[in-house]
């Protein structure tokens, strides 16, 4: 049973609940003196503990989506998300492959043309040869007739690290969201490609070229795109496609946006950060390239590139979020410039949690789809 199973949960919460059990039920008989009853009190105390501890744990991880499966809590995972050659399975080369379809959470209907459908996919970039799963929505209007020669506007999707993709589709509900917001004509219909901006696992790459390591933000600027616009009818033209994140996707949403304005209209990063970090997670993204590292800070770009012609989108609350002097720093500095157009949503109060995440996604996403445009 994996990680995320609910199976695995109710398991959990009822053998720490037969333990809470047994424990006031044996306490009698374990309380007197003697090495036995006291080793047998505290082995209940302690089992009970790591039952509980696990028991919240496990809950937390299915609320949050922090890790993917038992190889991903424990460090085990193999796949380093860089390849050699791909070919997709069925014998075609493409850069994207589908592999199956689902409908919409929560979404009432059942076909595509009513509520949208779900496709998880494997993309591989054919200049970065980074290859990663993610899950692409479509709307209800891609499967319509009327609709058969349109182009759609296209947003990418961002999970914090170290998230899950299908997070975004069942925790944070980009899909119904985005469904629900276009069906009461508060948005347009998009399409959302929605991944984790860690590509390399189980390193966070920050969205950087690492110098002689995985080139993420080119995966994200040139291939992602492109393995799109091959298999979709995404827009084509300059000011189709946006970008947004939570966390570190919100980081790098902002910057891809900010460094790659021909490609991303709009970068909205939702309690996002503004400079890279460099911890044990990451290793030495900027191997001494001191360009590198100060183009990776978006106060410093601000301040000493060009600015770039994008919008962009910051959030954070008054209470509860760290970002939020920060992020009126980073508001400051872009209402400095000439180009660059900068909005912004905090709340009175709310943390770096899915809950704040879901009261900002609707207004975000209204804000994403009036900059884009399909044609």
């Amino acid at each position: 049973m994996g990680l995320t199973s609910n199976k695995v949960l109710a398991l959990a919460a009822v053998f720490a609940l037969a333990l809470f059990v047994g424990t006031v039920w044996l306490w009698p008989r374990l309380a007197r003196r003697g090495w036995r009853p006291v080793g047998g009190r505290v082995g209940l105390l302690l089992a009970t503990q790591l039952a509980l501890f696990a028991s919240v744990g496990l809950a937390a991880n299915q609320a949050f989506g922090f890790y993917a499966s038992w190889a991903d809590l424990f460090g085990q995972e193999t796949d380093q998300g860089v390849v050699v050659d791909h070919l997709a399975q069925g014998g075609g080369g493409g850069p994207l492959q589908v592999l199956s379809a689902s409908g919409v959470p929560g979404a009432s209907g059942g076909r595509p043309a009513q509520v949208g459908q779900i496709q998880k996919v494997d993309i591989v970039g054919r200049e970065t040869r980074i290859a990663t799963p993610a899950y692409v929505y479509l709307p209800p209007e891609y499967f319509q007739p009327q609709y058969r020669t349109r182009t759609f506007p296209a947003a990418v999707v961002l999970t914090g690290y170290p998230g899950t993709a299908q997070a975004l589709v069942n925790k944070l509900k980009y899909p119904a969201t985005a469904q629900r917001l276009a069906k009461d004509g508060r948005m347009q219909p998009m399409i959302l490609v929605m991944l984790r901006p860690t590509v390399a696992p189980p390193r966070d790459t920050e969205c950087v070229d690492v110098p002689g390591g995985p080139q993420a933000e080119t995966f994200f600027a040139k291939d992602l795109p492109d393995a799109v616009l091959a298999h979709y009818r995404a827009g084509k033209r300059p000011g189709s496609w946006g970008v947004v994140g939570d966390s570190t996707g919100g980081y790098c949403a902002l910057k891809l946006a900010m460094h790659h304005p021909e490609v991303y209209a709009a970068g909205a990063g939702l309690s996002a950060y503004y400079k890279a970090p460099i911890d044990p997670t990451t290793g030495d993204l900027f191997h001494g390239d001191r360009m590198l590292r100060d183009r990776a800070d978006l106060g410093w770009f601000i301040k000493h590139e060009p600015a770039p012609d994008t919008s962009l989108l910051v959030t954070s609350s008054k209470v509860g979020e760290h970002n939020y002097q920060d992020t009126l720093k980073f508001v400051q500095d872009v209402r400095a410039t000439n180009l660059t157009r900068i909005s912004s949503i905090v709340l009175d109060s709310g943390g770096h949690n899915f809950n704040t995440w879901r009261r900002e996604i609707p207004p975000t996403l209204q804000w994403l789809s009036g900059r884009l445009t399909d044609r």
